[in-house]
């Protein structure tokens, strides 16, 4: 049996789920998420601290989604063709998770596993001086930030990446991404 679209979703759902979107990702629903996710946030007087982490990196997230995702299958296998994502924010006991996943060619997989490996490798210094030299170069991409999403995730964090690849078909493996925040 391949892949379980559903059930990745259904086991993602664990905890109070604050956001859960599964659909076509465009800058119209990504407003709707921010809204949404600003509103739960402030409903569960959380933190200011924490509210504004969580809405940064859920930024970072949908962004990563938006600029970097591969269109999904046929319509016959998914409900919504063309950038096809899924994000789900929720809150399990003391930590926020927000979990991202979507469609992604396999000829792409290994340098986007590569990428978060190195990001995952390097000790909180050095990421701080990777980010700086980042900026300072001001290669931005016409995709986003030069590589900045990551490693601004992770220096925003202070936790590692963590992500899961699962076949789909010859020509597509569905990305998944975990972040927690404490």
């Amino acid at each position: 049996m391949g892949f379980d679209l559903d059930k990745w979703v259904l086991h993602k759902m664990q905890g109070e789920v604050l956001l859960h979107y599964v659909g076509e990702i465009t800058s119209d629903k990504i407003t709707e998420a921010l809204t949404k996710i600003e509103s739960n946030l402030n409903i569960k007087n959380e933190k200011n601290i924490i509210r504004k982490k969580v809405f940064n990196v859920f930024v970072e997230c949908i962004q990563n989604l938006f600029h970097h995702v591969d269109e999904s299958p046929k319509a016959s296998d998914i409900e919504n063709k063309g950038k096809f994502g899924i994000i789900i924010l929720a809150k399990d006991n003391s930590f926020y998770r927000i979990s991202t996943g979507n469609f992604v060619r396999i000829d792409k997989i290994n340098i986007i596993k590569d990428r978060v490996d190195q990001v995952n490798s390097l000790s909180d210094e050095e990421i701080k001086s990777v980010y700086r030299d980042i900026l300072g170069n001001e290669d931005i991409t016409i995709k986003g930030g030069g590589g900045l999403g990551m490693l601004d995730i992770v220096r925003k964090t202070g936790n590692k990446l963590e992500y899961s690849v699962y076949t789909y078909n010859k020509e597509l493996v569905f990305f998944a991404l975990d972040v927690y925040i404490s």
